[in-house]
């Protein structure tokens, strides 16, 4: 795919700034009803531009998976909107990779692309080509016990991307995997994003991680979420996750995050 089928793609143009990818407008999420109704989400606003990796942080249970799963449609908003443009359903990557065990590597890519409406004689060259991005080629016929955890990750990566939408979103796909394996996951998923001008949408618990990969990092308040602070990152890239300017953009966000948690526990 060339730059400017790219650029098209992720919503951009070439004589201006990237136009909004993802709007929410004043999103709202209750679960249940009546004196046990749960305000999860609480009329949040948030635009993020095409071609931008956005990090959500925020406490546990502030609502940052609810968002993304909203932002996918399996969840309905309870008030507010969300607008994708261009009509796009985005990709949604989970934690766990949640490969079928008794599918081959290249079976479990293959089946995101059957559903997606793919020939059968041409899903086996762009399942190939997928993992080839993922730097698992050869690992192709290979069931998903026989992989580590990050190598299944990088599978799950592959089956994401074979949905071929511009909207990418990640709810803590590093989060249980170790510091080494994580970081050169960091690297991957950054390739990727910017070799394929996705927009991406980024939840997890790590703040430096979030200022690893952000362009932007967004803190959400305590349940309901609303959103309290952004931070754009400016550091220049290639990043490492144990760089100084990282540490103290990690350090501000931490300490706000705090302010968050305390304020909740009170």
């Amino acid at each position: 795919m060339t730059t400017t089928e790219l650029d098209a793609q992720a919503g951009r143009t070439t004589d201006g700034p990237p136009r909004p990818a993802v709007v929410l407008t004043e999103v709202s999420k209750v679960y249940g009803r009546g004196p046990q109704a749960c305000l999860a989400v609480d009329r949040l606003s948030l635009e993020v531009r095409a071609g931008e990796f956005v990090c959500l942080v925020g406490a546990s249970g502030c609502g940052k998976s609810t968002l993304l799963s909203m932002i996918s449609g399996l969840e309905p908003v309870s008030g507010g909107s969300i607008t994708i443009d261009g009509g796009h359903r985005p990709a949604l990557m989970f934690q766990e990779s949640a490969l079928f065990p008794w599918l081959t590597v290249r079976g479990n890519v293959e089946l995101a692309l059957r559903l997606r409406g793919v020939s059968r004689s041409d899903r086996e060259p762009e399942a190939r080509e997928l993992l080839a991005s993922v730097h698992l080629a050869d690992f192709a016929d290979k069931r998903p016990h026989e992989l580590s955890g990050g190598m299944r990750q990088r599978v799950a990566l592959a089956r994401t991307l074979a949905q071929r939408t511009p909207v990418l979103l990640m709810d803590e796909p590093f989060g249980a995997l170790d510091a080494m394996t994580r970081d050169m996951l960091h690297d991957e998923i950054e390739r990727i994003c910017r070799e394929r001008a996705l927009t991406v949408v980024f939840v997890t618990h790590n703040v430096r991680e979030a200022a690893r990969l952000g362009d932007r990092i967004v803190l959400l308040s305590s349940r309901p979420g609303r959103v309290v602070a952004e931070y754009p990152v400016d550091i220049p890239r290639p990043r490492r996750i144990d760089s100084p300017e990282i540490a103290t953009l990690s350090a501000t966000v931490t300490d706000r995050l705090r302010e968050e948690v305390r304020r909740h526990g009170h």
